[in-house]
């Protein structure tokens, strides 16, 4: 059995969960061209070969043990929920420091690191009470920021804080998580032309089975708050399986955020293969970026516009509080002095000084200031100028 072999990877993953019954089976296809491209593309080195192996395997895992619960829980299926908020935007524009923020008040339910990155309990664990899954997320954030240490530079990893939901995703085989993680041309063509309603029929299961985890062990559920730049291309799917849904989408000149994006990528193939090429990885990125900004743009044109808050990157830096107390009146919500209080605590622990500069530069990734602006020209004039 080789690595990154369709049939390895569901017979290990079957060994691994100890179950067969996957329910539905359309992610193979998905899968059949993720891994041919990993094989064929990436230039994964034996390390990468390894990581992305094992990542695959448990993805399939996660499926089979979450598909057990759905059938000894079948009111699983039966949980609600209710309309999210949906912070959008593209990465580097604050809007993991929004979620987090608007999270650390009571009013909202999100998904934290450890959930989406391991969403079934390990099979045998006492999860209801103390849950393994959390110190094994702390342990892979520490291996990962240990591998790349720039990492930590470029985003605030926390195992238990609230984080993207995209991870949930990945499961199904149709996210942006692979190409994050190594040169996937081919799937990346394939990824762009597909109806993305099965990724979010999951998306929903998922959340559905989070919920029912968190009332199951005594915490608080209420209103989602979700998060990630996926949701940028496909608001409208995002309405059809979360109709009612509200969106902050948050701003910050392209020309800024680009780059940063880029290095984050540059980072994570470096993972996972010896052949990285910068120029590559960041006419990629902004290809990507430039056309789920284009979609979402032509998705706001749909959309009652009371649908959406725009929350520009240089107010919520300048005062996050007045931010989220707007975002709240919004919504219709009262900010209660308990909220704001959880806010004001959370930013005094989280302050962007309590990481490293995140350094790079255009040129490195192939930019230019001109080519960013034409690029992106109708978001700047319609968002950031």
């Amino acid at each position: 059995m080789s690595l990154l072999d369709v049939d390895g990877i569901v017979a290990e993953a079957r060994e691994k969960a100890g179950l067969r019954e996957f329910g539905d089976e359309s992610f193979r296809e998905p899968l059949g061209r993720l891994v041919r491209a990993f094989r064929e593309e990436a230039h994964l080195n034996e390390m990468g070969r390894a990581t992305q192996h094992a990542r695959l395997v448990d993805s399939l895992a996660t499926r089979l043990l979450a598909e057990d619960y759905f059938r000894r829980h079948p009111e699983i299926q039966d949980e609600e929920i209710l309309p999210p908020v949906v912070i959008v935007g593209l990465m580097r524009t604050g809007s993991t420091m929004m979620q987090r923020l608007l999270g650390s008040g009571p009013a909202f339910q999100t998904a934290r690191w450890w959930e989406v990155r391991f969403p079934a309990p390990f099979a045998g664990s006492d999860w209801r009470k103390d849950d393994p899954r959390i110190p094994a997320a702390h342990a892979e954030v520490e291996a990962t920021l240990a591998a790349v240490p720039v990492l930590e530079s470029v985003h605030p990893w926390d195992a238990e804080g609230a984080d993207e939901e995209i991870l949930l995703v990945e499961h199904a085989f149709l996210s942006w998580v692979p190409e994050s993680s190594a040169n996937l041309p081919s799937f990346g063509a394939w990824l762009v032309e597909q109806n993305m309603t099965p990724a979010y029929r999951y998306l929903e299961r998922m959340l559905k089975f989070l919920q029912w985890q968190k009332k199951q062990s005594g915490r608080p559920t209420g209103r989602l708050l979700l998060k990630s730049p996926f949701h940028l291309a496909y608001v409208d799917t995002l309405l059809e399986v979360f109709p009612g849904a509200r969106f902050v989408q948050t701003h910050r000149d392209p020309i800024d955020t680009i780059p940063s994006s880029a290095s984050m990528y540059r980072a994570l193939w470096e993972l996972n293969t010896d052949e990285v090429d910068a120029k590559r990885v960041g006419a990629q990125v902004c290809a990507r970026l430039s056309w789920a900004l284009s979609r979402c743009m032509r998705s706001r044109e749909r959309q009652p516009a009371e649908r959406f808050f725009d929350a520009d990157y240089r107010e919520t830096l300048g005062d996050p509080l007045a931010q989220a107390r707007r975002i709240y009146e919004w919504l219709g919500m009262p900010l209660t002095d308990a909220a704001a209080r959880a806010m004001q605590q959370w930013l005094e622990e989280n302050g962007r000084d309590k990481r490293p500069p995140h350094a790079y530069t255009l040129e490195e990734f192939g930019y230019t200031e001109p080519g960013l602006a034409a690029e992106f020209a109708e978001y700047r004039e319609r968002h950031i100028l």
